[in-house]
């Protein structure tokens, strides 16, 4: 069970890098690195398509990852 665990793990370590780098830049260039978060805060725009699939799979798979953390550290023992 705990080889299950860890290698689960594993794999849901690299799929959140993965989904990471494949998610597109929010603000590209100086323009963004000088008004910050606000264009985010402040604008309209709402993920759409492919981006929206990335940003919740990529939700998913940290909420994944923390807890298969939490089962091997504090509940499975090796």
């Amino acid at each position: 069970m705990y080889a299950a665990a860890i290698t689960l793990l594993i794999i849901d370590a690299i799929a959140l890098i993965v989904l990471v780098l494949l998610q597109s830049g929010k603000s590209a260039g100086l323009s963004g690195a000088i008004s910050g978060g606000a264009e985010q805060l402040f604008g309209k725009q709402k993920a759409r398509g492919m981006d929206l699939v990335l940003h919740r799979a990529t939700v998913v798979a940290s909420v994944v990852l923390f807890v298969l953390t939490f089962v091997v550290g504090f509940i499975l023992q090796p």
